[in-house]
C-alpha cells in the first residue's frame, strides 16, 4: 500500500515529493450518475486530486436520521475518485460554509438555545463527535495506507474568521484521530495574521484561502508556519451569485496568471471550485451582513467546468498553466451539443388552497411559533388566524425570516421581505382569515447569524394588540405528484377549483402548475436540459419528483439545470410551484444556460 505524509517542506507520496493539484467537486451538488464524468474531466485538466466538503445537515436532516445512499452516498463518491486514479481531500467541517444552508450545520441542533455554536460547549461537541464518527467511519478505511484515495482531512473550516477557541479545535482533532484518521490534518484560513493565529493549532498543517496576489499570501502563510508544504486549499477562481445581484465572473487571463504565480512558488493547490454544480431543492445558503442575501440555485461559480459539466475557457487556460508544472493527459473532454429547445403545454393548475390540507399537519398555538419550534427546518409554511377589524390596522412583528405573503380570505394584501427589512403591513378592515405564506429562503451560512431560527419572529401584533389563536401548517412537498394526481381525479373535491384556475389562462398563485413532455429515445444521450424561467415570478420546480430548486424573476439566473439522469423515456412530468403569477401557458426549454447579466 502507498504512504502519504509531510517531510520538511514537502508532501511526500511513497517517499517522494508530491505536489497536490486538486479541484473541488461537491458530490452533494452533482447528480450521482454524473460524478464519474466530472472527476474524469478534472483529471483531463491535469489535476491529480479531488476535494469535497461533507455537509452534516445533508446527511442528518433530523436527529438520528442518517442518510448515506443515493445522492448521499459519500462512499460511492470516494470509490469514483479512486477508480479514476485520483486522490481525495475530505473536509467534513462540521461547519463548511460553502454557500450551503446553515453552513452545513443542522438546524435541529439549535432548538436548544443553550447549545454552543462552533465552540467548546459540551452539547455541541457531543453532537459533533457523533457526526464525525459517522462520517469518518466511511472515510477512514479509504485512506491511502489502506489502498484508498484519501490523503488529507481538514479540521473545521476557516475557523479564524469566526472564533479563537483552541480547546474546540483540539477536541475536533482528538475526535478525528480517535476515529482512525492517520493522514495529515489541515486547517484553512484567509492569510491574515489574526485569522491564521485564531484558526489553527500546532501539529496541523496551516493552509490558506485566496484567489489573487499568490506570492504575498504564501509569504504570510510561511510567516505563521516556518516549515511544511505551502498550500492554497481554496484558490478562488470565481464567485457565487445571490438573488437580485449580477452574475459573477472573473477574468480568465488574470485567474490563470494567479494560478501560475502560485504554482511557480512550488505550492500545492485546491481550485475552489473546479465544478460547482447546483443547489438542488432548498439547499442554498444565504449571507447577512446587514442585508439578507439568499444564494441562487445555480452554483456555476464561473468555474473551469460549468454547472452542466462543460469545459469553459477557464478550463483550457488552467490546463495550459498546469502543463508547465506537471504532465496533463492527451485526452480532452468534448463540449456537449446544445440542448433541445421545445415547449410543453401546462395542462393543469391546482391552487395551493385546494390541496394544502394534504401537504402538512396543522399545529395550533396561542402565539405564532417559529418554524424551528415545529421541527420544520426548510421550505414553506402557512400561518393563519382569524381577524375582525372595524378599521384598517397595522400588522407588525419583530422580523420575518425570510419572506411572507399575506392574504385575507385568499386575497393578497402584501409581502413582508427580510431583504427589504419589512416588518409591517396594513390589514384592511373587515372580518376574515388572515394567512401568511412564509418561506425560509435559505439559512445564513457565514458569520454570527448561523443557527438562527426561521419563520415569524414575534410577537405578532395587529393594531398594537398581540394576535393569538394561530394555526400553522408546515408544507411537505414529498409525494407532491400523488397529491396533485388526486386533485385531478374525476369527481375529486378539488377539480372544480383546479379546472377553473387553468381555464382562466396563466397561473394565479400560490398554485401548482403541471406540464408533461415526451423526449422519446433521447434521455439516454442527454447530459441535461435548461428550463427557461423567464415569464415566471417566484417558486420551485420539480421534474419527475426531483427538485431542481428555486427560481425568481429578480434574477440573475434565468434557467434551471435539469440533470439528464432525472429524465426518463416516455412521459416526463414537470411541476411548478408559483408563488405569485405568470401569464405563461407553456413551459419552455432552451439550448443553454442563461445565468444573467454581469458587471461588464
Amino acid at each position: 500500500m502507498s504512504t502519504f505524509g509531510i517531510e520538511g517542506d514537502d508532501f511526500v507520496l511513497d517517499g517522494r515529493p508530491f505536489r497536490i493539484l486538486s479541484g473541488a467537486i461537491h458530490y452533494f451538488r452533482v447528480h450521482p450518475d454524473h460524478w464519474a464524468d466530472r472527476v474524469a474531466k478534472a483529471r483531463a485538466m491535469g489535476l491529480n486530486t479531488i476535494e469535497t466538503y461533507v455537509p452534516w445537515n445533508f446527511h442528518e436532516p433530523e436527529p438520528g436520521v442518517w442518510l448515506e445512499t443515493g445522492r448521499h452516498d459519500l462512499a460511492r463518491f470516494v470509490r469514483v475518485v479512486a477508480e479514476a486514479g485520483m486522490y481525495l481531500i475530505v473536509r467534513p467541517g462540521p461547519y463548511i460554509c460553502a454557500e450551503w444552508d446553515n453552513g452545513g450545520l443542522p438546524a435541529w441542533l439549535f432548538r436548544d438555545a443553550e447549545v454552543g455554536i462552533r465552540r467548546s460547549e459540551p452539547r455541541f461537541v457531543a453532537a459533533v463527535t457523533g457526526y464525525l464518527q459517522r462520517v469518518l467511519r466511511i472515510v477512514a478505511p479509504q485512506q491511502i495506507e489502506h489502498g484508498g484515495p484519501v490523503i488529507l482531512v481538514q479540521v473545521e473550516n476557516e475557523y479564524g474568521a469566526y472564533g479563537d477557541d483552541h480547546d474546540y479545535l483540539r477536541e475536533l482533532t482528538d475526535v478525528t484521530r480517535a476515529a482512525g484518521i492517520t493522514v495529515p490534518l489541515t486547517t484553512v484560513d484567509q492569510p491574515t495574521d489574526a485569522m491564521l493565529a485564531a484558526g489553527t493549532l500546532p501539529g496541523l498543517l496551516t493552509t490558506g484561502s485566496f484567489g489573487s496576489r499568490s506570492a504575498e499570501r504564501l509569504a504570510v502563510l510561511r510567516r505563521h508556519q516556518r516549515t511544511g508544504p505551502l498550500m492554497c486549499s481554496e484558490f478562488w477562481d470565481g464567485w457565487f451569485d445571490d438573488w437580485g445581484a449580477h452574475h459573477h465572473t472573473t477574468s480568465v487571463e488574470q485567474s490563470a496568471a494567479d494560478l501560475d504565480e502560485l504554482l511557480s512558488a512550488g505550492a500545492s493547490v485546491n481550485i475552489y471550485v473546479f465544478h460547482g454544480g447546483t443547489n438542488f431543492g432548498l439547499t442554498n445558503g444565504a449571507n447577512d451582513k446587514g442585508v439578507y442575501k439568499p444564494i441562487t440555485t445555480s452554483y456555476d461559480y464561473d468555474a473551469p467546468l460549468s454547472e452542466s459539466g462543460d469545459p469553459t475557457a477557464k478550463f483550457w487556460a488552467f490546463r495550459e498553466v498546469i502543463s508547465r508544472y506537471a504532465p496533463v493527459p492527451d485526452e480532452v473532454p468534448d463540449v456537449a451539443p446544445a440542448a433541445p429547445a421545445f415547449e410543453a403545454a401546462i395542462d393543469r393548475v391546482v391552487p395551493l388552497a385546494a390541496v394544502a390540507e394534504r401537504l402538512g399537519v396543522v399545529h395550533s398555538s396561542t402565539a405564532a411559533p417559529t418554524l424551528d419550534e415545529l421541527g420544520h427546518y426548510s421550505g414553506f409554511a402557512l400561518y393563519s388566524t382569524r381577524v375582525d377589524l372595524h378599521a384598517d390596522a397595522v400588522l407588525s412583528l419583530t422580523e420575518v425570516r425570510d419572506r411572507a405573503q399575506a392574504f385575507v380570505d385568499g386575497r393578497p394584501i402584501g409581502v413582508l421581505a427580510r431583504d427589504h427589512h419589512d416588518s409591517t403591513l396594513v390589514v384592511p378592515a373587515g372580518a376574515g382569515l388572515l394567512t401568511l405564506l412564509v418561506e425560509d429562503q435559505g439559512r445564513v451560512d457565514y458569520g454570527p447569524r448561523i443557527g438562527e431560527q426561521k419563520g415569524l419572529i414575534g410577537p405578532v401584533l395587529l393594531g398594537g394588540e398581540q394576535l393569538t389563536g394561530w394555526n400553522v401548517r408546515p408544507l411537505d412537498f414529498d409525494g407532491l405528484s400523488a397529491v396533485l394526481d388526486d386533485a385531478r381525479a374525476p369527481g375529486g373535491a378539488e377539480v372544480a377549483a383546479a379546472t377553473a384556475s387553468a381555464e382562466a389562462g396563466g397561473v394565479r398563485g400560490p398554485a401548482f402548475a403541471r406540464a408533461r413532455f415526451d423526449l422519446g429515445e433521447e434521455p439516454d444521450a442527454l447530459p441535461g436540459l435548461f428550463l427557461d424561467t423567464s415569464g415566471w415570478g417566484k417558486g420551485v420546480v420539480w421534474v419527475n419528483g426531483f427538485s431542481l430548486g428555486r427560481y425568481w424573476s429578480r434574477g440573475p439566473q434565468r434557467t434551471l439545470y435539469v440533470p439528464g439522469p432525472v429524465l426518463r423515456h416516455g412521459e416526463n412530468e414537470l411541476i411548478v410551484f408559483e408563488l405569485h403569477s405568470s401569464v405563461r401557458e407553456t413551459i419552455a426549454f432552451v439550448p443553454s444556460a442563461e445565468l444573467g447579466h454581469t458587471e461588464a
